[in-house]
């Protein structure tokens, strides 16, 4: 019976918006909301095409496979880009996702000036448990349409690491899948390593790589 009752009251609760305009913030009124105090700045929400969006909860495998990532990249890219891990970045005027890692450009100013946009952003990776549908359908569109010029999902669920490339016309033409035992590349084996620039060199140049067939540049993909 009282199930009975609270079923026919989320009946009720229930409203069609389709067909209503909704009121969509700007990055300048999201970051006001949080500097008022009617967002909280640990809250877990993302501005995402104007609209605030709740991020899913993490749980143990997303923490473990982010700090797995964490050290890969940090040990191979040293001097070649700034790990960024779960902080936002700016695409646009209206979104300012969060993603779990991300690669920035380096810059000499080392973004005293303000968040990174599309054209500072190398590489975005997102760790999806229960996200990955959104994951590899808003948040892909979303980075394409930015021209984040390369997209990786670490997808749990099914034990694979998504590596979408190439965005042109809001999607991502190149769609590699890589299971346990292939190699993790970025850049993409077509693309030159970013070099340093001369004020980030602390101890001279830095030698190009030279790329060779098993020599991965982050890693192998291991149980993830």
């Amino acid at each position: 019976m009282v199930t009975e009752l609270v079923q026919q009251t989320v009946e009720r609760e229930v409203v069609d918006l389709s067909g209503i305009e909704r009121r969509r913030f700007t990055i300048s009124e999201y970051e006001l909301l949080i500097k008022i105090g009617l967002l909280a700045e640990d809250e877990r929400v993302e501005l995402i095409e104007g609209e605030l969006v709740e991020m899913s909860p993490i749980n143990l495998s997303h923490v473990l496979v982010v700090n797995r990532l964490t050290y890969l990249l940090t040990q191979r890219l040293a001097q070649r880009a700034i790990l960024s891990v779960q902080n936002p970045v700016r695409l646009g005027q209206r979104s300012m996702p969060q993603p779990d890692v991300a690669l920035w450009r380096l810059r000499q100013d080392e973004y005293r000036s303000g968040l990174p946009g599309p054209e500072d952003i190398l590489l975005i990776i997102e760790v999806a448990d229960s996200s990955v549908e959104y994951d590899q359908g808003g948040k892909s569109l979303l980075y394409a349409r930015a021209g984040i010029q390369e997209y990786w999902i670490v997808n749990l669920p099914a034990q694979i690491v998504e590596v979408h490339r190439q965005p042109r016309d809001g999607s991502y033409r190149s769609l590699l899948r890589l299971t346990v035992g292939d190699t993790a590349c970025w850049p993409s084996p077509t693309s030159p390593y970013p070099s340093p620039p001369s004020w980030a060199r602390s101890r001279g140049p830095v030698k190009q790589p030279q790329r060779k067939r098993n020599d991965p540049q982050i890693g192998q993909i291991g149980q993830i």
